[in-house]
């Protein structure tokens, strides 16, 4: 089994409908799938965090970066976590 595991839900994540520890029996399904969520979230959500993946064996880790605070707004209503 290969796992997406999302290191950090922010606001954003937990509105969403995309789902943290996502398994798949298929390596490729999973590397699409972690990254076509790591791109949504980049363009989707309130950008106040970055969003980057990483492969460590069976195991995609989605890992969530504070951006420069360059804007107002955040994963509802300026409470991130």
């Amino acid at each position: 089994m290969f796992t997406i595991n999302i290191e950090k839900e922010c606001g954003c994540f937990k509105k969403s409908d995309l789902q943290n520890n996502k398994s798949f029996e298929n390596k490729d399904d999973a590397l699409i799938e972690a990254m076509n969520m790591v791109n949504f979230m980049n363009k989707e959500f309130c950008q106040k965090h970055d969003f980057i993946f990483s492969e460590d064996g069976h195991n995609f880790q989605i890992a969530v970066n504070e951006k420069a605070k360059t804007h107002s707004g955040c994963c509802g209503g300026g409470h991130c976590s």
